[in-house]
């Protein structure tokens, strides 16, 4: 098993490293205040979906650079829409059980019910 690494390929890890993070701090705010406010999945899961793409490429062109920072990438913006959806329904049930049921919503469950 070979390694060592080319220039390329740890300029290749080098520049991964900086693309890769760059959702982190998201994530790491959205823990911090336990609240999805002002964030938006879609771009995480858009990301996501394309860097499985690299993974895909780099496999393909034998890049370990590509093949590590994106896997990685994937977890990280994985991680983020989970985050979101999981503070998304936490702050629905908390504003469920403030406010009450909203219109046309009733209070009894549905057991009895034709």
């Amino acid at each position: 098993m070979n390694l060592s690494m080319s220039l390329d390929e740890i300029i290749g890890f080098v520049a991964g490293f900086g693309t890769t993070f760059a959702a982190l701090p998201d994530l790491i705010a959205m823990l911090k205040r336990r609240s999805c406010a002002g964030m938006n999945p879609t771009m995480a899961a858009i990301m996501g979906t394309f860097q499985i793409v690299w993974v895909y490429y780099g496999v393909l062109v034998g890049s370990r650079p590509v093949i590590v920072w994106n896997m990685i990438a994937v977890g990280i913006n994985f991680l983020v829409v989970g985050a979101y959806f999981y503070f998304a329904s936490t702050a629905r049930r908390q504003a469920h059980l403030i406010n009450g049921p909203g219109p046309g919503e009733s209070t009894k469950g549905t057991a009895g019910r034709q």
